[in-house]
């Protein structure tokens, strides 16, 4: 992780216009200026408060405070360099300034004046865009963030005159959660729960994964799952969850599975109401991992560029909260294929941006994936690596469908071996998770209505009553099935 010399590459690259999105301002300009100092450039910064200078001097160039009034002097001094314009973002929406900007970035040629900007929220305009760069500092990784605790923990003992506690799991479990977040917020965190009790420990972890949750939820494009679930909740699934169990270790990086390649992500394609949302939820908690879910009707943005950032900004967000679980529901209409081209290739460059993360992130970001009509999904999502498996959520079998009414049951305070379990099975053959559930549900309210406990012949009559999705949809329902018979691992 070298963000000085990545930085002088794009600089030497010759763009006039750089931009740079962080809350570390003070950490970037320091970034900036070693930077320059490399390439032998000279380094000059504004903000609003003290105009412009020279960053090697106090002094400042005087009547410089307004933007317009720092762009003019850039302008028409001869004088070549970084110039680091600090939340200059407000100031963009003039026209004036913007032509300024450009008339710069055009001059670069006969005075090689960089313009870099630094906000932590930042979108040049359209006019500009192909004279600009984007930069990115570095988030800490696992090894650094180690390095913060040791630094953190000498501070507190050289302040305390004492060796500050730690639980060897709270400590592995803070240096995970706090991989991705900016290096200033780690060590605000690290020295929060040093200076509470001076120990490091399960409730910090908490705190930490709370503030990972509070951060993303400011940004408005993903959400948080709080009711993950758990496996003991989802009947049937055999395979799937002897495949994650497998997997689990390895994902959290525990000692020994150092050789091995960390799992990225499983697609799970089935019949509607078969149990796919719950099991994606199932995954996040049986792994004791946060859940994110990215809905693609909230990307969407009828501005040109707009829907793509804001998918560029959700894969962001869940880098900031891995380790994690990103739950895409329903992906297919999101990405199904547009030939005619009828939504402006959106959903091309949509595709182009997920593949793309797909296959270069590093970050502790396991995909779960939703579909239940393959048919719109683009093959080259489906080519092998792009999931590390595609499994097939098919409707529950008698064994599963009965410990599909157990779970139901229970969960409802319900005493499942007060009902003939093995006759209901047979009952709901063909019924999805989902429709076994609402069965339950609907003889519940007959039940009451009647002033009598529930039995199991007022579920017989409601299952009587109920035409299954395989029986409305009988053909296509078949079509699906047959399709992943011989393309798919089957679930369960």
């Amino acid at each position: 992780m070298n963000d000085a010399k990545d930085l002088s590459l794009i600089l030497e690259s010759r763009f006039p216009l750089v931009t740079i999105e962080t809350t570390e301002e003070a950490r970037m300009v320091g970034v900036i200026e070693k930077s320059a100092n490399l390439l032998g450039w000279a380094s000059f910064s504004w903000s609003v408060v003290d105009g412009l200078r020279r960053t090697t001097r106090t002094d400042r160039i005087t009547g410089t405070n307004n933007l317009v009034d720092a762009l003019r002097h850039i302008d028409k001094t001869p004088q070549n360099g970084v110039y680091t314009l600090l939340d200059a973002h407000p100031y963009l929406e003039d026209p004036g300034n913007v032509r300024l900007i450009r008339e710069i970035a055009q001059g670069y040629g006969r005075c090689a004046r960089t313009l870099v900007f630094v906000s932590p929220k930042l979108e040049l305009p359209p006019e500009l865009h192909h004279l600009t760069a984007r930069f990115e500092i570095a988030l800490p990784d696992a090894t650094r963030i180690r390095q913060i605790i040791r630094e953190e923990a000498q501070l507190w003992e050289s302040r305390n005159r004492a060796k500050p506690k730690g639980d060897p799991e709270a400590i592995a479990l803070v240096s995970q959660h706090l991989t991705g977040i900016p290096v200033e917020d780690a060590r605000r965190l690290i020295r929060q729960g040093l200076e509470n009790d001076g120990s490091l420990n399960m409730a910090d972890v908490d705190r930490i994964v709370e503030f990972k949750r509070e951060s993303l939820a400011a940004g408005g494009v993903l959400d948080v799952e709080l009711d993950t679930g758990n496996f003991a909740n989802v009947g049937g699934l055999a395979n799937m969850k002897r495949w994650l169990n497998l997997r689990r270790a390895v994902f959290a990086g525990e000692a020994g599975t150092e050789g091995l390649p960390p799992p990225k992500g499983i697609l799970l394609l089935g019949v509607q109401g078969s149990g796919k949302s719950l099991a994606a939820k199932a995954v996040a908690g049986a792994w004791k991992l946060p859940l994110l879910r990215l809905d693609f009707a909230s990307l969407y943005n009828k501005f040109t560029g707009e829907t793509e950032r804001n998918l560029r900004e959700a894969l962001k967000g869940a880098a900031r909260m891995a380790p994690c679980v990103l739950w895409i529901d329903e992906i297919e209409k999101g990405l199904a294929s547009d030939e005619s081209g009828g939504d402006g290739g959106v959903s091309k460059r949509i595709l182009g941006t997920l593949l793309t993360w797909m296959s270069e992130r590093k970050e502790a970001v396991f995909l779960v994936a939703t579909a239940n009509d393959i048919s719109r999904l683009p093959p080259e999502l489906l080519r092998k690596g792009r999931f590390d498996e595609i499994f097939f959520v098919d409707l529950p079998d008698a064994a599963t469908r009965s410990d599909i009414f157990s779970i139901h049951l229970k969960r409802r305070k319900l005493d499942p071996t007060s009902f003939d379990l093995s006759s209901l099975s047979q009952a709901t053959d063909g019924f999805s998770g989902a429709e076994i559930e609402q069965a339950i549900v609907a003889a519940m309210y007959e039940a009451h209505a009647h002033k009598v406990p529930l039995s199991t012949q007022y579920l017989i009559d409601e299952i009587g009553r109920t035409r299954p999705l395989s029986v409305v949809m009988a053909e296509k329902v078949e079509d699906l099935r047959a399709w992943a018979q011989e393309r798919c691992v089957p679930a369960n």
